[in-house]
């Protein structure tokens, strides 16, 4: 590097004494070395010590001409890039935030969590963002940041991200069809999103996306004949199971803690003929939720009613093949329900209902839901 090294050692009589111009100039001459030669790291972190200290020293212009000739340079120094993509102007930060691979996670979360809207917007268009980083952008962010993450298909939503954005729909078309047009988007989310959506949404999103609309159908429609109670409804047991839930229910004495016991003592009749009168679903539907191994149409029952995560496990070991789960699935599962809204989930449940109208006799109509 004797060009380069000869170059910069006398760039310290520059910076300190030269004028704004020739400091720019000495600026565009470092930058065109940089880009034009292969460094070693240590070289690199010389040009950028340099590079750092005359971008310090000129207009909003010129570093935005820089961010722009450096935004897609895999081998530009990481700290100008850093000290870029934090400038004030967009115009400064907005290419190195869209566009450079030498920003980590950690650099976008912090700069997410601190800038302006302009700046989570740039963050938004990326290529590829974490999960972490969109959750951040999806809380703090307006709407035009919160669309542009919806509709970036390298953006990567956790569960929160989702739910949250599902709130953030109500009311926005828009954003509504682009979460449901995400091919990552969880069935259970997806019912949610639905059961809120307005009906143009809903037909738009019937036709680009049938497997999903599929999905709900399945998981709400008429299952008579095709689902047996693994007791028969015909058997005595039903019968007095259904006695006796019914009963309760009429009291007003089926409580939550009634639905854990049943649940935890694997009296699947009591349970199925219990969470019908509570949500006022056909039984065959709500054995379709127990014994489906997706588990998500569950979840949402239970939040719905306003269970607890107790409460929730014992049904879920209930429908469980062999009433056995993972530690790992087990917790998974719970994190996928606490992150459930007891709103919202009611809101899928009115939308089961509403797709059940005519169903079971037994369930009566809808009612309010004040469980805990």
């Amino acid at each position: 590097m004797s060009e380069a090294g000869s170059f910069l050692r006398d760039l310290d009589d520059v910076m300190s004494r030269g004028t704004a111009e020739s400091r720019e100039r000495a600026l565009w001459h470092a930058t065109d070395l940089l880009i034009a030669g292969r460094y070693r790291d240590e070289e690199i972190d010389l040009f950028g010590e340099v590079i750092g200290r005359l971008a310090d020293e000129i207009e909003v212009a010129a570093r935005a001409e820089l961010a722009e000739r450096l935004a897609r340079f895999d081998g530009a120094p990481t700290n100008v890039i850093r000290k870029l993509a934090f400038d004030d102007a967009i115009e400064v930060a907005g290419p190195v935030l869209r566009n450079s691979e030498l920003l980590d996670r950690d650099t976008l979360l912090a700069n997410a969590q601190v800038k302006g809207q302009p700046h989570l917007l740039a963050i938004s268009q990326r290529k590829f963002i974490d999960e972490s980083v969109t959750d951040v952008l999806v809380k703090r962010g307006d709407r035009d940041v919160v669309n542009s993450v919806a509709g970036n298909r390298g953006a990567r939503l956790s569960n929160f991200g989702f739910l949250h954005m599902i709130k953030r729909a109500e009311g926005d078309s828009i954003l509504a069809e682009q979460l449901g047009l995400r091919g990552d988007i969880p069935r259970h989310v997806f019912q949610q999103l639905i059961a809120k959506a307005s009906d143009d949404v809903k037909r738009r999103l019937a036709r680009e996306r049938p497997d999903m609309m599929t999905a709900i159908q399945t998981s709400v429609g008429d299952v008579a004949g095709a689902l047996q109670s693994r007791f028969g409804p015909s058997s005595r047991t039903h019968f007095v199971a259904k006695r006796v839930v019914t009963t309760q229910f009429r009291q007003g004495t089926l409580t939550e803690d009634n639905i854990a016991a049943y649940a935890t003592s694997h009296r699947v009749d009591e349970v199925t003929i219990g969470l019908s009168l509570l949500t006022s679903l056909p039984p065959d539907v709500i054995e379709r939720a127990l014994m489906d191994q997706k588990r998500d149409m569950l979840l949402i029952l239970a939040k719905a009613l306003n269970f607890s995560w107790r409460t929730t496990m014992a049904l879920l070991f209930l429908g469980a093949k062999d009433h056995r789960i993972t530690v790992a699935d087990l917790r998974e599962l719970e994190g996928e329900f606490g992150a459930l809204n007891v709103e919202t989930s009611r809101s899928v449940l009115e939308f089961y209902q509403s797709r059940k109208s005519g169903g079971s006799a037994d369930a009566g109509p809808p009612r309010q839901l004040e469980m805990h």
